[in-house]
């Protein structure tokens, strides 16, 4: 599929993920390494509080 045609597929709201490789697909420059971090309780409650004010978890606290 040309850059045009694809272009205007998806301007025009239409579905354009059957023409891509989702295979081959990445995230440039978000590759992950795991670390191991220690951090004060009162700091851990903080995190758990606002992660659940959030909804979400400590660990997504942490990476924002």
């Amino acid at each position: 599929m040309k850059a045009k045609k694809f272009d205007s597929d998806f301007e025009s709201d239409k579905n354009v993920t059957a023409s891509l490789d989702l295979a081959k697909i990445n995230r440039p420059n978000q590759v992950q390494r795991r670390v191991n971090v220690n951090f004060p309780i009162w700091m851990i409650d903080s995190l758990d509080r606002e992660a659940a004010r959030l909804g979400v978890t400590r660990q997504s606290i942490i990476k924002v």
